[in-house]
């Protein structure tokens, strides 16, 4: 995983990085895997940062090339959702998708995923990592912030949902200024996550009730946060319905995910895509099976 060494993250230093990788990586995967052969190449086109994005649609025709093999173009946000199918019995939840970038409620309505409740400005794990920034802590932030919460107590900081939408942007500029006047890291790492997951646990329960689901899933990077988990698997637990959590090591961005996705698609007669990045496109904006 990339880091840097200071501050955000700088789309053409991402880029860099796989550049310098990329092969090592596909090399070693092809060694653990020992599979005799390769029938597709999925690679993730959409959503993210351009530069990266390119390189691993290039990384991925060449391979395709190499093995004369279809190329098959994954919008990353759907493996996500899909990966909750690999992972878990959950057959029709209320999906609780929060990472870096993202903080979306979804539905599964039709061919198409509808997006119930979203962020209105930064993803809840960009809201933790820009917050950790400011107060000295290192990237990724979310893993300190929930270990420093557990010593922490509860400061008010502003509670934003708009209808089935939520902010975040505000709660972070709160909690800077209070760390600014002396408020302990503990003391707003633990008041952080309180506000910002009760947002989410409450859009989540709106969600329910309105699309009368009874279950709910929760993927992405922040679903590894235990504090989360333990709020939405309490509300979820009163309403009775199932609750289900894609595992530590693959809610994150990951390849298998990417790779599963990809041959549902191939099953289905989705292949030789033209290589094309999008790296705007929204998760309602796919059609799916």
């Amino acid at each position: 995983m990339y880091k840097p060494k200071q501050g955000g993250l700088i789309p053409t230093d991402v880029a860099n990085h796989h550049k310098e990788l990329k092969d090592k990586i596909v090399e070693q995967a092809l060694t653990e895997a020992k599979f005799p052969k390769i029938d597709i190449i999925a690679y993730s086109n959409a959503p993210g940062l351009a530069p990266s994005l390119h390189v691993g649609q290039n990384k991925a025709i060449e391979l395709a090339n190499h093995y004369m093999v279809p190329l098959v173009p994954i919008n990353h946000a759907i493996a996500h959702l899909i990966s909750a199918h690999q992972f878990t019995k959950t057959k029709n939840p209320v999906y609780v998708f929060t990472s870096g970038a993202n903080t979306q409620i979804i539905s599964k309505e039709g061919h198409f995923f509808r997006i119930l409740g979203e962020t209105l400005d930064v993803g809840l794990g960009n809201a933790l990592d820009k917050f950790g920034r400011e107060i000295g802590l290192p990237f990724p932030a979310g893993p300190v912030i929930e270990k420093l919460a557990k010593q922490g107590k509860y400061i008010e900081l502003p509670y934003t949902i708009k209808g089935m939408d939520l902010t975040f942007s505000g709660i972070v500029t709160a909690a800077q200024n209070l760390y600014k006047k002396g408020i302990s890291k503990e003391d707003l790492c633990f008041s952080i996550q309180e506000t910002c997951f009760a947002m989410l646990t409450e859009v989540t329960e709106r969600a329910l009730a309105h699309t009368k689901k009874s279950e709910v899933v929760l993927i992405g990077g922040v679903a590894a946060n235990q504090r989360l988990v333990k709020m939405l698997k309490s509300m979820t637990s009163k309403r009775k319905a199932k609750f289900y959590t894609v595992p530590l090591n693959y809610a994150g961005d990951q390849a298998v995910m990417i790779a599963y996705t990809g041959i549902q698609l191939y099953l289905q007669n989705q292949k030789n895509k033209k290589p094309e990045i999008q790296p705007y496109q929204r998760t309602d904006e796919v059609k799916w099976m």
